[in-house]
């Protein structure tokens, strides 16, 4: 878990307990959510939204605001388990 703050507001994040990530990695995804700034207070609570990392592949984050501001890491897809749906068929992102 980690505390951060942007203006006057004071954040958790948290990682899901099925979200199994190395410490460097974790502060990757820190420097990330610092890097929204201002952009963060605009989610609503229950939202949800992704970060793409070329390191890390697809960030999925759940916002809460009652009753704390806590963002949860909820899933990390990795660019190898990327898919994209092309005229009814699917086949790999990248």
């Amino acid at each position: 878990m980690y505390r951060f703050s942007i203006d006057q507001d004071n954040w958790i994040l948290r990682f899901s307990p099925h979200v199994q990530i190395e410490a460097d990695i974790k502060k990757i995804i820190v420097s990330s959510i610092t890097q929204l700034g201002k952009e963060l207070p605009s989610f609503s609570h229950g939202e949800s939204f992704i970060i793409m990392s070329d390191d890390i592949g697809l960030i999925v984050f759940n916002v809460e605001k009652i009753p704390a501001l806590i963002l949860t890491v909820s899933n990390i897809v990795s660019k190898d388990k990327w898919y994209i749906q092309e005229n009814l068929t699917i086949k790999p992102y990248l």
